[in-house]
């Protein structure tokens, strides 16, 4: 039996390739050749991982069994990362395939000094505003936005809030790109607005809304502060939540994307803000533990155990059965 998506997720959808160079960078640039720059570095390694904001979010949604389409456009590259996806249920039937390009793509190359020369090729997902989310956001219960294409970003907002889905709004990387006009308009059409302390500094300098005014605005506020945690806002009650300690943190990439996926899970059944956030503490814990944001993997019952371990005072608020749950509706937070 097919279930329908209780998340649409439109967002970026890309392959990272992960480099890395014994040496440092500075002992092969000569200053004074600066303007006739030619190099060439020979890896110590190099990976390929599934990546974008997009399908991390859909990733972790799957593993908290939380029914999602994903939207977005790909590259004639795509069919193993849409094998993955696929396998774990999410719905991939609103994805372009655009066959004369490739899929989104990062290249960091990073040497022992900390020192990263990176690239963005947009590909295919420059062309995911040519989608249609409507008939999808309307039987689903949220609808997540957040950095892509801006063309996509800001049609896709609208079509999600027209459909009387709950707009969540995510601009993160794409503040510097979108406009004033354009992150004010997200905003008032939003169920949500998320983002960690620096974007929301980054929307108050092209906006002039504060968290505080945004947080009147909006029925749902979440604010993520790295190592210190998260703060959520509604209704006028400000919850702080602290983090789900790693062991060890390896690669903070996709943190942020799976705490969005523990965010909904929790909305998604109903649960408090207290609640909701420890579930994406959690979430992002399991994230930043791999090489990886895709690398991470977990059942409802080893979520459980460790959740009961990361916030004991809250062990009668989970049960296997809300982790287990498909058929989860959108639900009021709960008091």
């Amino acid at each position: 039996m097919t279930i329908s998506p209780r998340v649409v997720v439109s967002a970026s959808i890309a392959f990272d390739h992960v480099m890395s160079f014994g040496g440092s960078f500075k002992d092969h640039i000569l200053e004074d050749k600066a303007h006739v720059l030619s190099i060439s570095f020979l890896l110590d390694s190099m990976k390929k991982q599934r990546g974008g904001v997009g399908g991390n979010i859909a990733y972790s949604l799957a593993l908290l069994n939380v029914p999602c389409a994903l939207v977005g456009a790909v590259g004639s590259d795509f069919e193993g990362y849409r094998d993955v996806l696929s396998a774990m249920g999410v719905d991939l039937s609103s994805i372009l395939t655009v066959d004369d390009d490739f899929t989104s793509s990062s290249f960091m190359n990073a040497d022992m000094a900390g020192n990263q020369i990176a690239s963005f090729y947009p590909g295919a997902g420059g062309r995911s505003a040519e989608l249609d989310v409507t008939e999808q956001a309307r039987i689903a219960d949220y609808g997540l936005v957040s950095a892509a294409a801006p063309d996509a970003m800001v049609k896709h907002a609208e079509e999600i809030a027209a459909a009387g889905c709950k707009l969540v709004f995510d601009p993160s990387q794409q503040i510097v790109i979108l406009d004033g006009d354009q992150l004010s308009r997200g905003i008032d059409l939003a169920h949500m607005v998320v983002g960690n302390d620096y974007e929301f500094g980054m929307i108050e300098r092209k906006t002039g809304l504060s968290i505080d005014d945004i947080a009147r605005r909006v029925p749902i506020t979440v604010v993520t502060y790295g190592s210190q945690g998260s703060e959520l806002r509604a209704g006028g009650e400000v919850v702080k939540v602290p983090v789900a300690a790693p062991d060890p943190i390896v690669d903070p990439t996709g943190g942020g994307d799976a705490f969005r996926a523990g965010l909904l899970k929790g909305l998604l059944l109903g649960k408090s803000l207290a609640v909701t956030g420890r579930i994406a503490a959690l979430t992002a814990t399991h994230a930043i533990e791999h090489h990886g944001p895709q690398e991470h993997s977990f059942t409802p019952e080893s979520f459980l155990d460790r959740f009961r371990t990361s916030f004991p005072e809250y062990i009668d608020h989970l049960t296997i059965d809300d982790l287990k749950r498909t058929d989860v509706t959108a639900a009021s937070v709960a008091d």
